[in-house]
């Protein structure tokens, strides 16, 4: 339960703590006084957006902080986070940016603080009356009833595979039907790249001869000229080598010392003639057939062809190449992969019809005891001859909800057929409706499975619930409040007095405008105060007819 809220630096709050207790605890204060400021604090532990704005002015941080007793929370353990002795969390706003949460003074996340936050407390206000008049909401009280909401989420996630699939297949479809053009493309493709048999670095080997082929006439004539100035003629190098070299040998005959100059000719005529030897062999080489240059020309153009086509070099090109045999083996056994998806698809589409036909039979039984349990709190609170239904219609086909399309009914006079809530609810009934439901969920969490310890551990916030409804109807709405206060702690926002007297703890909202800025406090209110507050509720003014009212109102 919740047993006590500290609030810093919040909207127009500069600073309030307020305690709680068992039982039914009401807030109440003048309209615009801020009793609904407290309920969006707790809302921020529960994971609620808060933007910088509401940082009161002139402050660093809000600071939201509550106090819980209770049952160890799972969660926390998850985190190896103790809550024995209870539980404080906490959550920082910061006019500098990202804020900060805590439970038990250790850093967790938002989703961690929210996850624990909803254990502790649940919310109902002004909004869950507008939810029911949309029907999505009434599949959803109605699986949060029959305890089939993890039921329902399986079946969602496993619509959302059969959907996946069914867009797989379809997909599959669509390139069967181009296949045939595809298949023709990726085949010519590949005999194209086949047919040139490319080489790794042939193209390098085929510019380096075609450079060789078109300077051959230069190339000849030089090796030509080279070849007569080494063994070419009477007076070529060959020659004067050998004149020079009969020189050299008459001066070390009479100069030993010079033999070292004579070793050198004898050792280079060899060479000289190996030389020429060599130059010889290669000018013969440039004697070109001139259609030889004709087909490197062609074999180069093809080469550029096929890198243009399918990548640069031939690495890239034969890359390419197995890229679209893949491709093409692919689409050759494409009807096994459609076959697969096709079996895939009627597996999941037979699941999703067994799954919705157990929520069905779920959702029946559960509607059945919700209209029964619905109208009965009906009447305590007010509607002696209401009528409530559940109706529940097939679907065509199967959703991702199901195959149940489902919406509440009501009539609140005997005789009138229960019809759709949008169409007949007031404000006032809408409210008495909400609470009817929310009492009828109050009541299968404490009789069923609980979410987290026994279900009086929640502390249940009712945040003017009772908009549209006044006098003896607002005695019914705090009666049915009071006799839930038993088994749980409940804390109700009201601004009618009939629902103030029946709490046992009773807060006022106070605000006060200075100088240079407003102020909003909140005060325990003894018994004399009490009556004094109800008696303001009643008529505005504080007189003695209104303080004898409320008197009687806290008698009764």
């Amino acid at each position: 339960m919740l047993r006590e809220l500290y609030i810093k630096s919040f909207t127009i709050i500069d600073e309030a703590a307020l305690s709680f207790e068992e039982g039914f605890n009401v807030l109440t204060g003048e309209t615009g006084a801020g009793k609904s400021i407290v309920v969006d604090a707790i809302g921020l532990l529960l994971g609620d957006k808060a933007s910088q704005d509401v940082i009161k002015s002139g402050a660093k941080e809000a600071v939201i902080e509550a106090s819980f007793d209770g049952p160890e929370i799972p969660e926390l353990e998850e985190l190896s986070i103790g809550s024995e002795d209870g539980v404080v969390l906490r959550r920082n706003i910061s006019s500098q940016g990202k804020g900060k949460s805590y439970a038990n003074d250790l850093s967790v996340n938002m989703q961690n603080l929210s996850s624990v936050g909803r254990k502790l407390v649940d919310i109902h206000g002004q909004h869950d009356q507008q939810g029911l008049l949309k029907k999505d909401t009434h599949l959803q009280f109605l699986d949060s009833f029959a305890g089939t909401l993890e039921e329902a989420e399986s079946h969602r996630l496993l619509y959302a595979e059969a959907a996946g699939t069914r867009n797989e297949l379809q997909t599959l479809k669509t390139q069967i039907r181009e296949r045939s053009q595809r298949i023709e493309f990726l085949t010519f493709q590949i005999n194209e790249i086949d047919a040139a048999g490319l080489k790794e670095g042939e193209r390098e080997k085929i510019e380096e001869e075609r450079s060789i082929l078109l300077n051959a006439g230069k190339l000849k004539e030089l090796s030509e000229n080279a070849y007569s100035l080494l063994y070419g003629g009477d007076n070529d190098c060959s020659a004067q080598l050998a004149a020079a070299l009969s020189c050299a040998k008459e001066i070390s005959r009479i100069d030993s010392d010079t033999s070292e100059f004579r070793e050198l000719l004898e050792a280079a005529a060899p060479l000289i003639k190996d030389a020429s030897l060599l130059i010889r062999d290669i000018k013969d080489k440039y004697d070109i057939d001139p259609k030889k240059l004709d087909l490197l020309e062609e074999r180069l153009d093809l080469l550029k062809k096929l890198e243009k086509k399918y990548g640069p070099g031939a690495d890239a090109v034969l890359a390419f190449r197995e890229k679209a045999a893949a491709e093409l083996e692919g689409l050759t056994k494409i009807e096994d992969r459609l076959e697969a998806l096709t079996g895939r698809l009627s597996d999941y589409e037979e699941r999703l019809k067994s799954s919705a036909r157990n929520l069905s039979e779920k959702r029946r039984e559960a509607a059945k005891k919700i209209k029964t349990a619905t109208v009965e709190e009906l009447h305590q609170l007010g509607f002696p001859k209401a009528e409530f239904g559940v109706e529940m219609t097939e679907k065509s086909e199967v959703s991702d909800t199901g195959q149940d399309d489902v919406e509440f009914l009501f009539s609140a006079n005997p005789g009138e057929p229960a019809r759709p809530l949008s169409k007949v609810a007031s404000g006032g009934e809408l409210s008495r409706i909400m609470l009817a439901l929310k009492c009828v969920e109050i009541q299968r969490m404490a009789g069923g499975k609980k979410r987290s310890g026994p279900a009086g551990s929640k502390t249940l916030i009712f945040d003017e619930v009772d908009s549209g409804i006044g006098g003896v109807t607002a005695r019914h709405v705090g009666r049915r409040l009071r006799e839930i206060s038993k088994n749980y702690q409940v804390l109700c926002i009201t601004h009618l007095p009939q629902i103030a007297a029946m709490a046992s703890n009773h807060l006022k909202v106070e605000k006060s405008t200075g100088k240079d800025a407003v102020r909003v406090s909140v005060k325990r209110l003894d018994k004399d105060e009490r009556k004094t507050e109800i008696a303001r509720m009643l008529s505005g003014n504080i007189t003695d007819s209104s303080l004898k009212h409320a008197a009687e109102l806290l008698e009764g």
